[in-house]
């Protein structure tokens, strides 16, 4: 029969680290989806208790948050320095922001009221504030327009990240070509075919641009608190 090991033979351990969680986390939610992490479910990936987990995150939203800064390192900011129409170069970077979420659906859920505050987080609200500037729209209106393009950007992403379901677009479709002129006359007047018409990314792409002429013709509110 094998002897118990002293402790003082056992490999130690690795120590923990902030990016070592991060990482960690990430694997998870890779291989068994992001409601898997959680405090206790890292605690015995990392073999610790969830409280050593507590000294680097207040609490699970927390560390999604931190989740979703790490993966957003790899969105495209390239497009900031490229040339071209700023407004293209902006629906490139809001694209391949959407893209990244794309890749991870439940993180795509969980964005939409996550509150990001790494470095590459902090790295994509400059590249915007950027595209902003060289469009001329006025600073107060860019501080706010950013959350309306990155919450389009973030939302488009939720919407579909358990994927479309043809039955639940049959289900729609059969309810707008139900409807009678007499009730809903503009929506008889429009019909299945302009208010489902439209590929996925084009209509992305279109209310991206809404949105950027919206900022930039729309000023902040005269009656704000300063």
């Amino acid at each position: 029969m094998d002897e118990p090991r002293s402790r003082r033979e056992r490999p130690a351990k690795v120590a923990l680290t902030r990016r070592g969680i991060v990482a960690a986390a990430i694997d998870v939610m890779r291989s068994e989806g992001l409601d898997r992490v959680t405090m206790r479910r890292l605690a015995k990936e990392l073999d610790t208790g969830p409280a050593s987990l507590y000294v680097y995150f207040r609490n699970t939203a927390q560390l999604h948050a931190a989740v979703l800064d790490e993966l957003l390192g790899a969105v495209d900011l390239s497009p900031v320095d490229a040339v071209g129409d700023w407004r293209d170069r902006l629906e490139a970077v809001l694209a391949s922001y959407t893209l990244v979420l794309f890749e991870y659906p439940s993180l795509a859920q969980s964005a939409v009221t996550a509150r990001p505050a790494g470095a590459n987080y902090l790295r994509l609200v400059e590249s915007v504030l950027a595209l902003l500037d060289e469009g001329g729209v006025p600073p107060r209106q860019a501080s706010w327009g950013i959350d309306l393009l990155l919450q389009l950007a973030t939302s488009t992403a939720a919407e579909h990240a358990g994927g479309d379901d043809p039955e639940a677009w049959d289900a729609v479709a059969a309810a707008l070509r139900a409807v009678q002129p007499e009730t809903h006359p503009r929506i008889a007047a429009l019909g299945e075919e302009d208010l489902l018409s439209g590929a996925g990314p084009d209509r992305t792409s279109w209310g991206i641009r809404v949105l950027i002429n919206g900022v930039l013709a729309t000023p902040r509110t005269k009656g704000e608190r300063a």
